[in-house]
């Protein structure tokens, strides 16, 4: 017997439980909602907002403000410094460092105790427990896992308290049982400097028998093509023939797709795609034929949403899990066992199904480009890039894109600057199909291109090998869990990027 075949039964019973989505799902809500507010009931923030065995969803709704990061800053600073019982009961010792918001560099979101294990890894175990369900002949466990974090640097200097990457948390505090069965080490994982880190992964890894994959797509992609440098073979598989799934998340897919189609030509490899951020783990894909996610509604984390019609308004409709409609882009608001209440995290999702409710995420509620009412978000520029690439046969690496509100002749238009791993059959094809592509996709867009009165076709440069790379190098993120802006509703990021494509 094998050992995949040994550990599957203890996933297995999970199943039973994931089961009651489809059929209890406002329960299982309301229960985590009445689990953090009695627990958090003593706390500073409970007693201020009325927090007591019994609260309804309602009177937690009237009674608790909507929050951004800069309205909970305060608190979190003060944790952490090291104060007890602000947001969440006791000490919070551990600190997620993600991108920064209007008025900050980075933010901090806090990773408390409960947050670690009741979510984020439940999310990595409920990952496996599908995974094994949809693929009863895998035999994951007879090998490694290579797993890809960030660093992490002591917090303020207080005794076992961390900041940095999420990665790199759940790295450092992970089973030692778990370190077992993953690559790279520990020392190597949390190298800060990920261009030596990369090639010592590369180097670590190719030694292992590596049945499966966790990180994100993009990074991830950089350390498999070191690998084949180092090893001088031509597909991943001749390096580890027993490789089987990459668990990916952080970063869409699908421009990533192709690459590692190409990379991995193995029939038996599959892909899983995850929703997991530094304030939690949301979503799992539990149907390799959908690429909606399953919403993970009995962990540490209580939903809500806002209809991204009324995002801006001073005074929006939030509605609960199962007050949502299907086909709707939402703004998604979390209150979370690690002190986030009623959190605007920026992210924007589109349920495709209820009973059990599925998803997919449709971009960031800052992530988009409305300068001309053209309403372009980026789920319509994944799909219009992907037919673009369909029709010319190229592979995008990275891409970024703004408005130019008015040139020298008066003319309005979306730029791209859109780095490719192979290249199209013409940029002006490229740039044709994608402009027409994101026409069917967004009638707000074709409107606003119709004649071209409002917006002109779309401008593509193409980006040099690196240069996103070097971008993020030069802001500090390259590595870990940073990714590049897609959309951009300003010049600020392109304008950076263009100056260094002419490096």
């Amino acid at each position: 017997m094998n050992l995949t075949s040994l550990i599957r039964p203890v996933f297995s019973q999970r199943c039973r439980k994931l089961d009651l989505y489809a059929t209890q799902a406002e329960a299982l809500q309301r229960a985590v909602l009445k689990r953090l507010t009695e627990k958090a009931a003593d706390t500073e923030w409970g007693r201020a907002h009325g927090y007591r065995s019994g609260l309804s969803y309602e009177d937690f709704a009237r009674q608790t403000p909507l929050n951004t990061y800069e309205e909970l800053k305060g608190h979190i600073d003060r944790m952490r410094q090291g104060e007890r019982d602000v947001l969440w009961p006791g000490r919070v010792k551990w600190y997620a460092k993600s991108s920064g918001t209007t008025n900050d560099k980075s933010k901090f979101i806090p990773v408390s105790a409960d947050g670690l294990h009741d979510t984020h890894y439940a999310g990595g175990k409920d990952a496996v427990v599908w995974y094994l369900r949809n693929n009863p002949q895998s035999r994951i466990f007879d090998g490694k896992a290579l797993i890809l974090g960030g660093s992490h640097a002591p917090n303020y200097n207080l005794p076992g308290s961390l900041v940095g990457d999420l990665s790199a948390i759940l790295i450092e505090n992970i089973n030692p049982l778990v370190n077992m069965v993953r690559v790279p080490k520990k020392a190597t994982a949390l190298l800060s400097d990920f261009e030596i880190k990369r090639d010592r992964i590369a180097r670590e890894a190719m030694r292992q028998n590596v049945t499966n994959l966790s990180g994100v797509p993009s990074w991830m992609l950089s350390v498999l093509n070191r690998v084949m440098e180092l090893s001088g073979k031509q597909h991943l598989e001749e390096v580890w023939p027993n490789l089987e799934v990459f668990f990916h998340g952080g970063v869409a897919f699908t421009p990533y797709r192709q690459q590692y189609q190409r990379l991995i030509t193995s029939p038996r490899m599959h892909y899983m795609e995850t929703y997991n951020a530094s304030e939690g783990f949301f979503g799992l894909q539990d149907d390799p034929a959908d690429a909606a996610m399953s919403l993970m509604i009995d962990y540490g984390v209580f939903y809500e949403f806002i209809p991204m019609d009324e995002f801006d308004s001073p005074e929006p409709t939030v509605v609960p899990l199962w007050g949502v409609e299907t086909g709707r882009n939402y703004a998604m608001v979390i209150t979370t066992s690690s002190g986030l209440w009623r959190y605007i995290i920026g992210d924007m999702v589109r349920f495709t199904g209820r009973d059990p409710y599925k998803f997919i995420i449709t971009g960031r509620t800052k992530s988009f480009i409305n300068a001309f009412g053209e309403e372009l978000i980026v789920d319509n520029a994944e799909k219009g890039l992907a037919e673009a690439c369909r029709q010319t046969g190229a592979e995008v690496l990275e891409y970024t894109a703004a408005p130019v509100f008015m040139d020298a002749n008066g003319k309005c238009r979306h730029q791209w600057v859109v780095e490719f791993s192979r290249e199209p059959d013409s940029l002006e094809h490229f740039a044709t199909v994608l402009d027409e592509s994101l026409q069917q996709i967004n009638s707000d867009y074709e409107a606003k291109r119709y004649k071209d009165i409002t917006l002109q076709r779309l401008e593509l440069i193409e980006g040099r090998p690196g240069v996103f790379n070097d971008w993020l190098k030069q802001k500090g993120k390259l590595g870990g869990q940073h990714k590049v802006p897609r959309l951009c509703n300003n010049r600020d990021i392109i304008e950076q990027v263009i100056a260094l494509n002419k490096l």
